[in-house]
């Protein structure tokens, strides 16, 4: 029998909802390209449900426990002591997600000796020690594209949000004012301008997609060139490197995995030759970017404004600069953790449970660690040291 130790985020402040804004979900098969969404053979959750948190449970209790399994949920994943480490010793199997993410590093990895499947529940695993994970021959898996499309609709309305100079303008509201001049001194059309996307999988294409009906001029760079249709169709610009792309864009949207190429790439340098005024949005990794670069690039005006959702560490302290700093849009990381995003990634944790309590394959495009090396959407996306 498995022990299954599962981080997720503390139930909101009121306690766990007993009823929700809307009664129900669209139903989504299949993703763009093809992939169907998740395919366990049965779930115990109601979609529109919340489920990433404690009391959630992702919908997994009932289906592990009545097969005779153990599951552990907290969200006590730092500092001395955790629950998560100290339940950690005898897991099997991991489960987090990344806006709570329980950072398996190699010293924890290390101290769990049974552990054999890391499962994010959603999609990004560079909470994981990928080389350690490598290294003992432990499965990561996660629930690839499952809140791609969610993500993508976060970049959009934050892109919206710091061009229009929205939320200042909310905030005049909010404290009683009418105050027009100071609204639109820091507002502007997105119709026009040059807007690129650092990487272009799942996430920066289905990006690309939504903005081009705002007739913008769209630009992208990648390790891996789309196809000339594409690029055809959207009117894409291709360049060979951030360096090379960042001079021509009036928006920069972050849609890469973290690893060891893209850690720390939008430094002094790199945000020093973008536009004077340029915006930057960064949805995918915070260590993508150089956190004291950004605050300084906002506060001498060299970046316009700067919004995300993704934060080191996570959660971020009360004293973190990007909270403070000026004209950011910077959200809790959640973007991907919509109630409707939840309902498939936890479908999807339970497919991945499913096939290998019983040991059948995982999906393929589910799996970024498996055998002892890169798998999967791992070997496309990741790389190790």
């Amino acid at each position: 029998m498995a022990k299954v130790l599962c981080v997720l985020y503390d139930d909101p402040a009121g306690g766990y909802p007993t009823s929700y804004a809307r009664d129900d979900l669209p139903v989504i098969d299949r993703y763009p390209g093809g992939q169907t969404a998740p395919t366990p053979a049965a779930v115990d959750f109601v979609p529109g449900h919340l489920l990433g948190s404690v009391s959630g449970e992702l919908g997994l209790r009932r289906f592990l426990e009545e097969a005779g399994h153990t599951l552990v949920v907290t969200s006590d994943k730092d500092g001395d002591g955790s629950v998560f480490d100290r339940e950690l010793a005898d897991a099997d199997v991991v489960i987090s997600q990344p806006f709570w993410p329980a950072y398996l590093t190699a010293e924890r990895i290390a101290a769990a000796p049974k552990l054999k499947l890391a499962v994010t529940a959603g999609i990004g695993s560079d909470h994981v020690d990928l080389d350690a994970a490598v290294a003992r021959g432990i499965t990561v898996a996660e629930v690839t594209f499952s809140n791609s499309i969610s993500v993508a609709e976060h970049v959009v309305m934050m892109t919206l949000s710091l061009v229009r100079n929205y939320l200042p303008s909310y905030r005049v509201v909010l404290d009683g004012g009418w105050n027009i001049a100071d609204c639109v001194a820091r507002s502007y059309d997105l119709e026009g301008m040059n807007v690129g996307t650092v990487a272009a999988g799942r996430i920066g294409l289905a990006v690309l997609r939504r903005l081009a009906p705002f007739d913008v001029k769209l630009h992208y760079t990648d390790r891996h060139r789309l196809p000339a249709e594409v690029e055809r169709e959207l009117g894409l610009t291709f360049h060979e490197s951030a360096a090379a792309m960042v001079p021509y864009c009036d928006v920069v949207t972050i849609n890469a995995p973290l690893h060891p190429e893209t850690e720390g790439m939008f430094d002094d340098k790199l945000i020093g030759a973008m536009k004077r005024g340029a915006y930057l949005i960064n949805t995918a990794r915070a260590r993508i970017a150089d956190q004291d670069a950004v605050v300084r690039a906002l506060e001498s005006g060299q970046l316009a404004g700067y919004a995300g959702d993704v934060w080191f560490p996570q959660p971020a302290p009360a004293d973190h600069p990007w909270r403070t700093m000026p004209h950011h849009g910077m959200t809790p990381h959640i973007s991907g953790s919509s109630l409707s995003a939840q309902a498939r990634y936890a479908a999807g944790t339970r497919e991945i449970l499913e096939c290998w309590l019983a040991g059948r394959p995982i999906r393929d495009e589910y799996l970024i660690v498996q055998g002892g090396a890169l798998a999967g959407a791992g070997a496309h996306a990741y790389s190790t040291h």
